[in-house]
């Protein structure tokens, strides 16, 4: 059983969803990054989703772009963010999935990345942009050094695609609540629960709900029938605001320690 298997089967047992925070590693800096991430377990977080900086983020709203500008300007690499976690990953007691575009992977090959993302201390990978149709040397070789393959689906994903990624997927499934890139929105996307409802048709995996979930309130409403919600432009906006700032790290952690608050009351309504 992996780490994520784990949690998830805590959070069950528990009768609550779960935290997943997401963040650009390399902003402000990967010394910072680091510190982020150890605030974020901390504070109580049940998955800590890495994002590795990518030239062309075309899923990504303006907020995750210019973070990742600023990583990439900073010299963040994938085999950077791979050595920040190696010399992270005792300190922190959340899983990590690391959340790639399908280039930089590419680029160190399928085998060579998953030895190297396993040797850091990576339980999980989503990788953006890379297909379910051809995902299955990439699902072996992560399989291989022990790593969960996490998929993405939208609203627009077919029956047949929700249920290859459930044969395939390991760990949890990320649904995306709305089309369209990320971003903080005011409300949640009336379809989710909707969407939630129809992956939960195809698998017995647990499903975590991202994009557009800012608020302990959005927390709350999502974890009424999501495992878990997804935070990551909310966070990745206020560590751009905060940067400068000394109170950076201490301020990521009151807002995530908010959000997982959220995560208690949502549990009245899930029992």
């Amino acid at each position: 059983m992996s780490r994520i298997d784990e949690r998830f089967a805590m959070l069950r047992r528990d009768g609550r969803p779960g935290l997943v925070t997401y963040t650009t590693a390399g902003d402000p800096d990967l010394a910072r990054s680091a510190e982020i991430l150890r605030a974020l377990d901390r504070a109580g977080a049940d998955v800590l989703e890495v994002g590795v900086p990518f030239s062309d983020p075309l899923a990504d709203g303006p907020v995750i772009q210019r973070a990742t500008e600023r990583a990439l300007a900073a010299g963040a690499s994938l085999r950077g963010v791979l050595k920040m976690i190696r010399e992270t990953r005792n300190a922190i007691a959340a899983p990590v999935v690391l959340f790639s575009y399908a280039n930089p992977i590419c680029r160190l090959g399928f085998k060579g990345f998953a030895t190297a993302a396993a040797d850091a201390g990576v339980d999980g990978v989503l990788a953006l942009d890379l297909p379910i149709e051809e995902a299955d040397e990439f699902r072996s070789a992560l399989e291989d050094a022990g790593l969960d393959t996490i998929f993405l689906l939208s609203p627009t994903t077919t029956d047949a695609r929700i249920q290859k990624a459930a044969q395939l997927g390991r760990g949890f499934l990320y649904g995306i609540s709305r089309l369209g890139v990320t971003g903080a929105r005011d409300q949640v996307a009336s379809g989710a629960e909707e969407m939630v409802a129809r992956i939960r048709r195809h698998t017995t995996l647990p499903i975590a709900l991202g994009f557009g979930i800012s608020t302990p309130a959005h927390v709350a409403e999502v974890g009424g029938y999501a495992d878990a919600a997804v935070v990551g432009s909310a966070l990745v906006a206020l560590i751009a605001e905060a940067s400068g700032s000394p109170q950076l790290i201490e301020r990521v952690e009151a807002y995530a320690r908010g959000l997982k608050g959220a995560c208690a009351t949502a549990r009245t309504s899930r029992s």
